[in-house]
């Protein structure tokens, strides 16, 4: 992979820890979610202006990935209320690049090296250790967690190999992410609607500068990650989107005084080690 976007994919999972971080706005995670969506689309808005329309080819999977996006806030609200973020995290964020990986080699006939090949195992298995927030006593998975993040991995892998699909035949990858965006976030709003009802717009209302904030970073990571889809396997890439955790963790770190323990500091050299062989293979 050329060091230019490697770097930017690596840019991209900066910017997707920091929205993430953001979404603990003083609202429930359903509500900060929609927000973020709602202002990315609001964000994104002038530039169907700007850019070209997608090919009529690529329209059909980028409402598959409207549609697999609805699915992936749904179940992970339902993970997050089933299951602690020690069990649903590393299933969610980890199973989701081994499945775009074999979906992807199946599918597409798309394998990475086998050097490549080896860093995504490597890179997931760091983020997993990661997640369970450095060898936290192992507790009593629920079934019901656990089905809800593994059908929030499959949403993931579903629209991460949707948009590489879509931004590789629309011809215009900028007008592909534009409209994405712009559907996405009119989407979540009608879903707001229909589940919270219009009384809960005024106390988003109140965080609307911590949305757009959210939103332009949101836009920004995955616009990186979809356009690198367009000139890399895939599977690599979104292998590469989760060293977002080792960012997420620099965050805890740096600006919200967390302890590096010895566990997370061995999860961020496996991340490491596992994104050095992904670059050189």
């Amino acid at each position: 992979m050329e060091s230019g976007l490697f770097l930017a994919i690596l840019v991209a999972a900066m910017l997707h820890a920091g929205w993430n971080a953001l979404v603990k706005v003083g609202l429930d995670r359903f509500l900060a979610v929609s927000l973020i969506a709602m202002a990315a689309g609001i964000v994104a808005l002038p530039a169907l202006m700007l850019v070209a329309p997608p090919q009529p080819a690529a329209w059909p999977w980028l409402i598959a990935s409207m549609l697999l996006h609805i699915g992936y806030n749904v179940f992970l609200v339902q993970a997050y209320r089933s299951g602690d973020l020690g069990q649903v995290y590393p299933i969610a964020r980890g199973a989701a690049p081994l499945l775009v990986a074999v979906v992807s080699a199946i599918v597409l006939h798309e394998l990475p090296s086998p050097l490549a090949t080896a860093g995504i195992g490597v890179l997931v298995a760091g983020v997993g250790l990661m997640s369970w927030r450095g060898g936290r006593h192992a507790q009593k998975l629920e079934r019901r967690a656990v089905g809800a993040a593994l059908a929030t991995a499959a949403f993931i892998a579903g629209y991460t190999l949707s948009d590489g699909i879509g931004a590789r035949a629309s011809g215009s990858p900028p007008g592909y992410i534009a409209w994405l965006f712009v559907g996405n976030g009119l989407v979540m709003f009608i879903l707001l609607l229909v589940t919270r009802g219009v009384q809960v717009l005024p106390a988003l209302a109140g965080h609307w500068r911590v949305g757009l904030l959210g939103g332009a970073m949101s836009l920004g990571a995955y616009a990186i990650a979809i356009e690198a889809m367009t000139l890399a396997p895939i599977a690599l890439v979104a292998a590469l989107r989760e060293t977002s955790v080792l960012f997420a963790a620099l965050i805890g770190c740096v600006w919200l005084k967390e302890p590096l323990s010895r566990w997370r500091a061995l999860a961020a050299l496996t991340i490491v080690t596992g994104v050095a062989m992904a670059k050189v293979g």
